[in-house]
């Protein structure tokens, strides 16, 4: 079963990061909501709380198949100023584990350089910080394993694309005729 742990930092965007976790669910993934400050309760960018299922302290990175990176203000600010949300990032790329990020967070992976020559989608506010990368314009990028989208608008295609490619395009299909998204 793959393990996806989908990293929570005060202010996150909620739909980012519930959408995917609950289409990954579905598809039988054994998904992790995972605080990286403080207590389980982590209150998203527009005041809902959500409990998480552990705190980063607790996280076993040799578990992960995928991480996944919401977006959201201050949650990105509060991702990105984390040493160990950044060393799990850089542990999961030397590692070739699914990197996930929507709406503002690519900009960490931008400002890390991961996404140098690669296609990569991005709230475009946040695109100085891509740089180097190739913004196609798409709601929904994936290059290697670097999955990004450019918003909370983009939540359902990139919790499909997620299931795409961890379980395969007849799975993303079948999910989005399960949820009636077309």
């Amino acid at each position: 079963m793959a393990t996806v742990y989908i990293l929570l930092a005060r202010g996150f965007e909620e739909c980012e990061a519930l959408i995917p976790a609950d289409l990954l669910k579905r598809a039988g993934a054994n998904v992790v909501l995972v605080a990286t400050e403080g207590g389980l309760s982590v209150p998203g960018a527009h005041e809902i709380s959500v409990s998480a299922d552990i705190t980063i302290d607790e996280l076993r990175k040799d578990d992960m198949d995928c991480i996944v990176l919401p977006g959201g203000l201050p949650g990105t600010t509060n991702l990105e100023k984390n040493p160990r949300v950044l060393d799990l990032i850089e542990y999961a790329a030397k590692r070739g584990s699914y990197i996930a990020a929507i709406c503002a967070a690519p900009s960490i992976l931008g400002k890390m350089r991961l996404l140098d020559g690669r296609n990569a989608a991005v709230y475009p506010s946040f695109a100085e910080h891509l740089r180097y990368a190739n913004i196609t314009g798409k709601k929904v990028e994936h290059d290697d394993i670097f999955i990004t989208a450019e918003g909370m608008g983009a939540s359902f295609e990139f919790g499909f694309k997620l299931i795409e490619v961890m379980f395969g395009a007849n799975a993303a299909n079948e999910m989005r005729a399960s949820v009636r998204y077309e």
